[in-house]
């Protein structure tokens, strides 16, 4: 008599999918809320991104690099909202003020809100390029799959982008050259 095989997540796909979807979850939400800047909208923008990602999964190569695609996925999203919401209403004053949110007064909060409003200073690219690597733990390849652009490129702009974290933390003049 034949038994049949157990099933492998090479076997099923659709298993295997799910697995790094799960796995990119977390990632996703930092490099989202480094985009966003509202921890609401990151969330919305990481649902969309699994919604998107689900429904294309039948365009994912097996073999490539599943991180890179979905944070590709996310980043178009992203920007994709944001020239939406541009063309449709201006920020609202009165609304900012409505959602700040105060910062911790323990000093670990302090530093942590330092290297936030200097990452709000660089550069969209420098910026990318940071959460990429530093925040969702992508390699430079990874990082240079999901924007499209060269090694050599992914890691200048993170020499870039650390060199002026440090100008703007350190009370600098001016900030180095983009």
């Amino acid at each position: 008599m034949h038994k049949p095989a157990p099933t492998s997540s090479c076997e099923n796909p659709a298993s295997g999918f799910t697995d790094e979807m799960t796995a990119s979850l977390p990632a996703l939400r930092r490099f989202a809320q480094s985009l966003c800047r509202q921890r609401d909208m990151a969330d919305d923008l990481v649902q969309e991104t699994m919604v998107r990602a689900w429904s294309s999964r039948h365009t994912f190569q097996p073999g490539s690099k599943f991180r890179p695609w979905v944070f590709t996925i996310l980043r178009n999203q992203f920007y994709s909202t944001a020239r939406k919401r541009s063309r449709l209403t201006p920020w609202d004053p009165e609304a900012a003020e409505r959602i700040l949110i105060q910062q911790p007064n323990q000093e670990e909060g302090l530093h942590l809100h330092d290297i936030e409003v200097a990452l709000g200073q660089l550069p969209n690219t420098q910026r990318e390029m940071l959460m990429l690597i530093a925040g969702a733990g992508m390699s430079y390849e990874e990082a240079a799959i999901a924007t499209d652009c060269k090694i050599g490129t992914v890691k200048s702009r993170i020499n870039r982008g650390r060199a002026a974290i440090r100008a703007i933390i350190d009370g600098a003049d001016a900030l180095p050259e983009a």
